[in-house]
């Protein structure tokens, strides 16, 4: 061959490009998703009279993040229901459902009566709106993750893969906004009267935007070609822990850190703040909406570095990292900005690291026909073990004075996921099996 027509060959080879829209079609499930759940976390100090006795306040906002807890312990079932409707009949239809139960729960949510107005029907219906919302994203996070991961080209999987917590980012950071918007425009009256229903609206208005997003998903090459095992799977979710015990363990030892990560500075810190140390919500609220900020903007940088670098050194560094310092950051929590921002910009900066490459991570780690319900059933476990009762932990140890106890539990489980990653193989450039 000629060299130089080998070059030019080589020069006029198309540069790959961002299927833009299809990225952002799988991921936007996942954005309302955690929207809704971000909202309920943040606009819980307003609302939990609202659905329970208003006469022990501390008792009402405990049953409002037990509520907050409870459909977490839904998700396993979401996860193992809804991804094994994915390894069988495919991931757009089971996408298509979990974004139909999680707007239909924003609906409900906002035109919700009240304890006052119906009694003891008003936690009920929480309840079950939760619930829905529980088993909607427990199918949500595996099969987008899935459905990312078997998109992409194998040198690109970080990339890819960014986009999952780039829109959960921008959705928090909407969430965010609109809590900063409602505290500056609205009183305290005002927000617990009416204010904190306009959010929960305002994610079944996005529901049906991801809808139509969704209606043109094609199905992913990969399930297509291994449909036919997926079916023949005989008990799938104890062949996880028969044919692939270590990687259930991984999947398990770095969610555990990373649910804690996410509801330590995107729900539990705000709350912690105000009712806590006697922050302004509305600082507050402008902290984290920079600090989300800076956490959508860093992962498809990251997500790109992971596929130069690898995807374990960054869980090293993420891990180690949050050890050390989520003690010293939760010092700075008080009445100060500055403060604020330092701890929200830190602590997320870091969980960036392990955000945007999350979905490539656990794909890598199952073969097609099991990888939506690997994935769901051991994600959503540790999510509700860990994740769901972070609130409702911090909330409780407040309560007895010991609130900053959380952060010392949140870095114990930091140890414990440095050493799970030491286990990780380093899976970047490698086809999906």
């Amino acid at each position: 061959m000629n060299p130089t027509t080998g070059g030019a060959v080589a020069a006029s080879a198309p540069e790959h490009r961002l299927p833009v829209r299809r990225l952002v079609a799988a991921s936007v499930g996942n954005a309302i998703e955690w929207y809704d759940w971000t909202i309920y976390a943040t606009f819980s100090i307003y609302f939990a009279t609202q659905f329970f006795p208003g006469d022990n306040e501390d008792l009402a906002r405990i049953n409002t993040f037990a509520a907050f807890a409870l459909a977490f312990f839904f998700r396993p079932l979401g996860g193992l229901l809804i991804g094994r409707l994915a390894d069988v009949k495919g991931r757009r239809p089971a996408m298509l459902l979990t974004i139909v139960l999680m707007a239909g729960g924003s609906v409900v949510l906002a035109v919700l009566p009240t304890y006052e107005q119906v009694g003891w029907v008003a936690p009920v219906l929480l309840l079950l709106a939760r619930i829905a919302q529980g088993v909607s994203i427990g199918g949500e996070v595996s099969n987008a993750s899935a459905y990312l991961g078997e998109i992409a080209p194998a040198d690109r999987r970080g990339r890819y893969s960014s986009f999952f917590y780039l829109s959960t980012g921008s959705a928090v950071l909407a969430a965010s906004l609109i809590g900063f918007a409602l505290a500056r425009l609205l009183d305290t009256e005002a927000l617990e009267a009416y204010g904190w229903r306009i959010p929960f609206a305002l994610g079944g208005l996005l529901g049906l935007v991801g809808l139509w997003l969704r209606r043109s998903l094609g199905e992913t090459e990969l399930f297509e070609r291994s449909v036919g095992e997926g079916r023949r799977a005989s008990r799938p979710l104890l062949t996880t822990l028969r044919r692939h015990p270590r990687a259930v363990g991984q999947v398990v030892g770095f969610t555990m850190l990373s649910t804690l990560c996410y509801y330590t500075f995107f729900s539990a810190l705000g709350p912690f703040a105000v009712d806590v140390r006697g922050a302004d919500d509305a600082d507050v609220f402008l902290a984290l909406s920079v600090a989300t900020a800076l956490f959508v903007a860093l992962q498809y940088p990251m997500g790109a570095l992971s596929d130069r670098l690898g995807r374990r050194p960054q869980l090293l560094v993420w891990s180690a990292a949050t050890a050390l310092l989520i003690v010293p950051l939760s010092s700075l929590v008080g009445t100060s900005l500055a403060g604020l921002l330092v701890v929200f910009c830190v602590g997320l900066g870091l969980y960036s690291a392990m955000t945007s490459i999350a979905p490539a991570v656990m794909s890598e780690l199952f073969p097609t026909e099991l990888r939506g319900l690997g994935i769901g059933a051991w994600y959503n476990l540790t999510v509700a073990l860990f994740g769901g009762t972070a609130p409702l932990v911090i909330s409780t140890l407040a309560a007895a004075g010991y609130a900053p106890v959380f952060f010392s539990y949140v870095a114990a489980a930091a140890v414990v996921t440095f050493v799970v990653v030491l286990t990780l193989p380093e899976t970047r450039g490698a086809e999906l099996r």
